[in-house]
């Protein structure tokens, strides 16, 4: 009888488990859709060469930055000072 338990438990598991599975066609869109937007190009050829990193530069970055001499960007100014309504 245990046995016959054992059986009858393991059809009723797999009803269930067959119920869980997709039967949509579109399942897994999304997930293909947001990957292929991430790979714009996976070899990209560009007309200007790509700059080189250059460690020289970016140490002595550092070192500005440690001696707190840190070169100050230029100021950009993005509103208007003029004041009123419309004309």
């Amino acid at each position: 009888m245990n046995i016959d338990f054992r059986l009858g438990a393991a059809a009723a598991l797999a009803l269930i488990v067959a119920g869980c599975t997709p039967t949509d066609v579109t399942f897994g869109n999304a997930v293909r859709q947001t990957m292929a937007a991430q790979v714009v190009n996976p070899d990209p050829q560009y007309e200007d060469p790509i700059p080189t990193t250059e460690g020289a530069k970016a140490a002595k970055a550092v070192d500005r930055y440690r001696t707190d001499k840190v070169k100050q960007p230029d100021t950009i100014r993005t509103t208007d000072t003029e004041t009123g309504g419309p004309k």
